[in-house]
């Protein structure tokens, strides 16, 4: 499966959001897992400061991520395929 970086906004205040978006996430993902679709959240990122989460996510597809957030009533604003490769020799 690919990984892919799923973001969104959340007030910076806001944790509780980021808890239960990730429980939904989860949920939704068995469901497309269940239909055949693989998907898995792996973890999030909170970063207040910028009022902003990412969701780690594995799938198949870009839109296989976009529909599992969508049943997970996640509003997405970015989903984005990350790179194997560490260019900068991390591990």
């Amino acid at each position: 499966m690919t990984e892919f970086i799923v973001e969104l906004y959340v007030p910076k205040d806001d944790c509780a959001a980021v808890a239960a978006a990730a429980k939904r996430l989860t949920e939704a993902a068995a469901e497309l897992t269940a239909e055949g679709r693989g998907v898995q959240f792996v973890r999030s990122i909170f970063v207040p400061a910028d009022e902003t989460c990412f969701l780690l996510v594995e799938g198949a597809s870009a839109d296989d991520v976009r529909e599992t957030a969508r049943r997970a009533a996640v509003p997405v604003d970015n989903v984005a395929e990350t790179s194997p490769e560490h260019p900068l020799g991390g591990n």
